[in-house]
This record gives structure tokens, sequence and C-alpha cells, in this order.
């Protein structure tokens, strides 16, 4: 498995193979101090994550975040809702553009940017059979390509 760098504390790789990626979006979000003390550990998992919209405010559903060892006191739990902060202009892009069919909002990755845990979360529609058969073919003929260069 490829290791991360050392700003991105989780990934969903998924996300790429599984979405056409329309647009990006760069996002704080409301953490606990034992969770974010947790996320700093790298092991998150991101991978089935998704980003749903509730009361005009979103929320990133399905991130597990496990329990910090060293946490003294009450514990968090691992997989709760937790709210995204976007400011309102892009919260109504995303609406606009989730009312179209097959337009989703997934969580591609959690990084460190000034010390603050950021969210990538990204407006994606999802790919046919037929684009994830041509993705695998490209890559598979690339991984061929750098082996053959290698033996040379």
């Amino acid at each position: 498995m490829k290791k991360l760098p050392a700003n991105i504390l989780a990934e969903n790789r998924a996300a790429r193979f599984h979405f056409e990626i329309l647009d990006e979006f760069e996002a704080g979000l409301v953490l606990t101090g034992v969770e974010t003390k947790s996320l700093k550990t790298h092991r998150a998992k991101l991978t089935g994550s998704f980003v749903k919209i509730k009361n005009g405010e979103l929320w990133l559903i399905g991130l597990n975040i496990p329990v910090y060892r060293f946490a003294k006191g009450a514990a968090h739990e691992k997989s709760r809702d937790r709210k995204i902060l976007l400011n309102a202009r892009e919260i109504k892009t995303i609406q606009k553009s989730l009312n179209e069919k097959g337009n989703t909002v997934v969580a591609l990755d959690l990084h460190l940017k000034k010390g603050l845990i950021k969210a990538k979360i990204a407006l994606a529609r999802g790919k046919k059979k037929w684009d994830k058969r041509e993705v695998i073919k490209k890559r598979d003929v690339e991984r061929d390509l750098r082996r053959s260069a290698k033996i040379r």
C-alpha cells in the first residue's frame, strides 16, 4: 500500500475510481479534541463516507475515527456525523448541482493545513461500468510500460 504524504491524514482512493470529480472544495470540520489527536495518528477510515445536506448544512457521514488510546476520560463515538464548515455561497452551489441526476458529494481526503484539519470534498458524478474498465486497462498498460522500462 502506498504511503501517504505527512500532511494527509486519511484518503478515500476508491472515490476517484468510482466517481468522476466535477468540482473540489476545501472545508473545515467540527471535531472534538480527542478526535483531532486520533486523526493525527493517521488511522482514520474515509472509505465509504459521504456528504449529506441537512437543514442547509453539510454533514460528513460514515467517517470512522478510532478511539485515541491515550485519552483520559470519556472516549468519542467512532462514526458519528460531523458537521462540515463551508461558506453559504459554496453550500448553495453544491445544493444546485445535487439537483441534477447522478451527482453526489464525496469526501476525498482529510489533511492538515496550517495546523488545522481540513476535508477535501468533491462534487462528483458516478462512473458507468465501461468507464471503470477503461481506467483499469489504462492503468495496466502504464504498469506494463514501467516494468518493461525497468528491465532494460
